[in-house]
């Protein structure tokens, strides 16, 4: 199955949180908070304004973006969880 955002849409693979920490303690899931931190994997054509034209989007696919806590919708597409938002969510766009 394949999926495209509409407008300015967005589809992330959330980073997954470290299980272990520094000193070897191990972290149960249900201690670990939702990640703010993930890809870019599809991104959508863009916002129209109300005169019709289109602002391209500024995220490109395999950016690695912020997002807040509790932004977007979870989906789960081939047994993985996945996000649906928008690019107003992004925080920003981390650069290596």
């Amino acid at each position: 199955m394949t999926l495209t955002p509409m407008g300015d849409g967005l589809l992330i693979r959330p980073s997954q949180p470290e299980q272990v920490t520094v000193g070897g303690i191990i972290i149960p899931d249900s201690a670990t908070e939702k990640p703010v931190q993930g890809r870019v994997l599809v991104v959508g054509e863009g916002k129209r304004t109300e005169d019709g034209k289109l602002i391209e989007p500024r995220v490109s696919i395999d950016d690695e973006v912020l997002y807040g806590r509790r932004s977007g919708t979870e989906i789960s597409m081939n047994g993985e969880t996945l996000l649906i938002l928008r690019e107003s969510d992004i925080l920003a766009i981390l650069h290596k």
